[in-house]
């Protein structure tokens, strides 16, 4: 039967008297540890310390629930993670964890999980180098933290959530500011849903990871949306990326990535909206974009190459700057194009039908100077290139090179998904 553990009771059973146990567990920052309660637990107790802050790092290896009620401060004082988590069937829940260490090779973070169906939980995670990290971890969920790094350049933070080699967990509604990236690194079968990240590197970033859920999140004013690096089989809907605009700005990308789902996303005011790099991959594969508001972005979709074998259904393209960029000299044209509304389309609809009485051609004129060129890119936009394209579109010096043909554009934008 689960129990509730106060302090005093546990000093009491561990036969110590209070003053003797803050003798003898009285840290550098002169807050009294928390481990000898932690040890004192049996599995399955609910361990409910006083209010009060105490000292860091503690070791939980028993199926223990460790509730701060949101009154309780864990403080690693600058020396490694605030909590190690190494056992299965642990609930870490309403603390505040903080002051870890600054190794990257060690991953100081605020909470190290090495176990199977732990809940972290309901946390305030700050002033620490990663936020949670969970290695080789299965069926952990991970919900409703909050979650800053410490006071770093970009690129020298930790991750706000890291998982390597770790499978069927649940990342959902966490708060993450400040931090570096939520990193997935050759997993498989996680949700990540309904988390908020602001301020930092890639708000995910998946590597060597396959079959993830990625839905109903929210990624703004980070360098980079969602990238996926070799990871095939995703899902990825009902996103929010906005104002990823920096010189690499971008919504979500695809290197080498085969058989994605990519629906119901909004993706706005980014450098680029989608970016494509030799995806998919695999042969006889394909990746299917639908139902996404591509909007306000400086180009809509950029191609690495001239590539093939994704399916651009029922998108909307709106207020972009460039709809269409491909670098190499190629051309979209090999993807398959149909249904989507674009703002720049010129024909008519005599019948009625929604969809437009002659297809959508988008060709490449002086504007493929600065796609081709990267020197030129810093024109574009300014005056004399656009005065260049003007001219050439007007009375073209030669064949204009044909990007991508949508037989039947939609007339109407759909409601915003």
């Amino acid at each position: 039967m689960r129990s509730t553990i106060y302090l005093v009771s546990t000093l009491i059973v561990a036969g110590l008297s209070l003053t003797a146990w803050a003798n003898i567990t009285e840290s550098e920052t002169s807050y009294p540890s928390l481990q000898p309660l932690i040890d004192a637990a049996k599995p399955g107790d609910t361990i409910t310390p006083p209010p009060g802050t105490y000292a860091g790092p503690v070791t939980i290896e028993k199926a223990i629930i460790l509730d701060g009620q949101n009154k309780v401060t864990i403080d690693a004082g600058g020396k490694g993670s605030v909590i190690y988590l190494d056992t299965n069937g642990a609930s870490i829940r309403n603390l505040h964890l903080t002051h870890s260490g600054e190794s990257h090779n060690d991953i100081d973070a605020g909470v190290q999980v090495r176990g199977h169906f732990n809940v972290i939980k309901d946390n305030i995670i700050d002033n620490t180098l990663f936020g949670i990290d969970l290695q080789q971890s299965e069926n952990n969920v991970v919900r409703r933290n909050t979650i800053s790094s410490q006071h770093r350049d970009l690129g020298m933070r930790g991750d706000g959530i890291r998982l390597w080699y770790s499978f069927n967990n649940k990342i959902t509604d966490n708060i993450i500011d400040n931090s570096r990236d939520l990193v997935v690194w050759y997993s498989a079968d996680n949700i990540i849903s309904r988390n908020k990240i602001t301020h930092g590197r890639y708000s995910l970033h998946f590597m060597y990871s396959r079959y993830n859920l990625v839905e109903d999140n929210e990624f703004f004013n980070n360098a980079v949306g969602i990238f996926l690096m070799y990871s095939d089989g995703m899902i990825i809907r009902n996103n929010q990326i906005t104002h990823a605009s920096g010189p690499t700005g971008i919504g979500i990308g695809f290197k080498e990535t085969s058989n994605l789902t990519v629906e119901n996303n909004k993706i706005m005011y980014c450098a680029t909206g989608l970016y494509l790099d030799v995806s998919p991959y695999e042969p006889d594969t394909t990746n299917h974009l639908k139902n996404n508001l591509v909007a306000f972005n400086a180009i809509g979709v950029r191609f690495l190459n001239d590539w093939q074998g994704n399916i651009f259904e029922a998108n909307q393209f709106k207020g972009n700057i460039t709809q269409i960029a491909v670098s190499g000299a190629g051309s979209a044209k090999r993807n398959v194009w149909k249904d989507n509304f674009w703002d720049d389309y010129e024909g008519f609809d005599l019948d009625h039908n929604g969809i437009g009485d002659t297809p959508h051609e988008i060709y490449s004129y002086a504007d493929r100077l600065w796609m081709d060129v990267p020197g030129a890119q810093f024109f574009k936009g300014s005056p004399i290139l656009e005065a260049i394209d003007f001219l050439e579109r007007l009375a073209p010096f030669s064949e204009p090179k044909l990007m991508l043909m949508d037989p039947h554009p939609k007339m109407l934008a759909h409601d915003t998904p």
